[in-house]
């Protein structure tokens, strides 16, 4: 792109930044000092606002880029990560919202902690939640760095640096100043503009082969070099047995991971009721099932008209297939309609990563102040309040998502998320479903579970070939990686599961079941619910 197309889509890009921080800014002197305006915007949305809102939490970069690009490369291996994102929500649907609801406040942990020992479970809750969180946040990390270097007209380290930097810190002044509230604005602004960039590329696919999806499949096939093997099962994962139940682990992660993901369930506390909740989620199965249609018709549309070999040459993990898939619609990287759709594209996965990585933030800073601090504080009486808590940690939370993100650059964002849902599914998941439902499960269970699911996770990752022992790895040049697996799911899911259940049956602690029916009197009928 030449200097005038750059700028152009650099202005796009600063429309945009300057939108949400006015959003900001208003949202900043609503109330600003409360905590349940901090923490959850005053309760005060409805849940059409909260189905964009979540569905803008949700489709990350890893949707928008990262599914599209692995689409384009694999092709029909590619999609398991739509299918898997979508059929997640039906678990939310079904086991989740309502009862979180209900039984909460503001975080994962309120709802252990209602039948169980504060301390211990806050502390353990709010471990596993920031981790998560952590892991979310590098995954969007990396798509900023690719989508603005390519923007850039380069993928100089630099370019990626100051970008992954600068989102970092626009995150942190989401969080510090706007809280829940302007989150939950930008992400429905963001929302908007993703569902309609998506759709008006997933048109322009369409018009190109006529409106022929057959036509299209039978394009994408040819170029991809593959053949008929682009279409069919296998192309990424099944080459041997490893590799297949590798498939097997990242489908169980992102089936389970979604109902354990610290900002996915704080959302349900910005709706006033649970009826609420569930009609919230109701609206982000309709939005988030059309988009992920639609991210399958960018992808294989990104491998008939641009080419994997293009995609691969541009980012070896596939991250700007869709920015370059504009650029090839509109026109081509010297006209003027490409450099504008290519713009807007850009700017719109932009504010996709703007949104998400604020509400990951929110969701991390309150474990911090509202779990871990708060804990802490009632053994050594500090001073500070929730809310001053809650922003230096998203300053802390910040700090350390850049560093991760600027190491794990070169990994594909969808993949990176697949592993943040490992982790949550581990950890998060198990303990949220015992205190739901068995009405025997105790303290040492809740901890067992947690720690038993987060430890494994991030161990096996630390041990996987995600980190050494092949040339996509972070550490290309070495090699300790013991465990054959990409994804950590299909071993860790169950050791957290394992592990809540034998901490329980071996506890001396008896079960306390007058709160259990407490808990589950509020959790089905609401009664008593915040």
């Amino acid at each position: 792109m030449n200097a005038d197309h750059e700028r152009l889509a650099l202005v796009l890009f600063g429309s945009f930044v300057a939108v949400t921080l006015a959003i900001t800014a208003w949202a900043g002197r609503t109330r600003r000092g409360s905590t349940e305006e901090f923490y959850a915007g005053g309760r005060l949305f409805t849940p059409m606002e909260n189905g964009f809102a979540i569905s803008g939490d949700y489709m990350s970069a890893a949707s928008f880029l990262g599914i599209s690009g692995l689409i384009a490369l694999n092709g029909y291996d590619g999609m398991l990560y739509s299918v898997g994102f979508l059929v997640a929500w039906l678990v939310v649907l079904m086991l989740v919202a309502e009862l979180v609801r209900n039984c909460g406040r503001f975080t994962l942990a309120d709802v252990v902690a209602a039948r169980m020992r504060e301390r211990p479970v806050r502390l353990a809750t709010g471990t596993s939640s920031i981790t998560v969180s952590v892991l979310y946040l590098v995954a969007q990390m990396v798509g900023a760095g690719s989508l603005v270097a390519l923007l850039l007209g380069g993928t100089g380290e630099a370019a990626r640096t100051w970008t992954v930097i600068g989102v970092g810190a626009l995150m942190v002044v989401y969080v510090s100043l706007g809280g829940m509230r302007a989150t939950t604005w930008i992400q429905i602004v963001k929302a908007v503009l993703l569902l309609g960039g998506t759709l008006t590329l997933t048109a322009l696919v369409l018009v190109r082969f006529h409106g022929d999806l057959d036509r299209l499949l039978r394009a994408a096939a040819e170029r991809s070099g593959h053949g008929e093997a682009f279409l069919a099962p296998g192309l990424a994962y099944g080459g041997d047995w490893t590799s297949r139940i590798d498939f097997v682990s990242l489908g169980l992660a992102l089936v389970l991971g979604t109902a354990g993901l610290p900002h996915i369930l704080s959302r349900f506390y910005t709706v006033p009721t649970a009826r609420a909740a569930r009609r919230s989620v109701v609206w982000s199965i309709g939005l988030i099932g059309t988009f992920y249609l639609m991210t399958i018709v960018l992808g294989f549309g990104a491998a008939a008209l641009v080419g994997p070999d293009a995609v691969r040459a541009s980012h070896a993990a596939g991250n700007t297939a869709v920015p370059l898939l504009a650029l090839d619609l509109g026109g081509g990287a010297d006209s003027t309609g490409g450099t504008v759709l290519f713009a807007v594209v850009a700017a719109v996965a932009f504010a996709t990563i703007l949104a998400v990585v604020a509400g990951v933030t929110l969701a991390s800073s309150a474990s911090v102040a509202h779990d871990l601090y708060a804990s802490l504080r009632r053994r050594s009486g500090g001073r500070w309040g929730e809310v001053a808590v809650a922003r230096i940690a998203a300053v802390g939370i910040g700090a350390v998502a850049i560093g991760l993100g600027l190491l794990a650059r070169d990994l594909n964002v969808a993949f990176l998320v697949g592993l943040a849902f490992a982790v949550a599914a581990s950890a998060n998941l198990p303990v949220l479903l015992y205190s739901l439902f068995w009405c025997r499960f105790t303290t040492r269970g809740a901890v067992w579970a947690v720690y038993g699911g987060l430890v494994p996770a991030v161990v096996l990752v630390l041990l996987s070939p995600v980190v050494s022992g092949s040339p996509e790895s972070l550490f290309p040049g070495v090699d300790f990686h013991l465990f054959p697996l990409r994804n950590p799911g299909l071993v860790s899911i169950p050791l957290g599961f394992a592990a809540g259940w034998i901490g329980t049956v071996t506890s001396a602690e008896p079960p306390d079941e007058a709160r259990h029916a407490e808990v589950e009197v509020r959790s089905l009928t609401g009664a008593g619910a915040v």
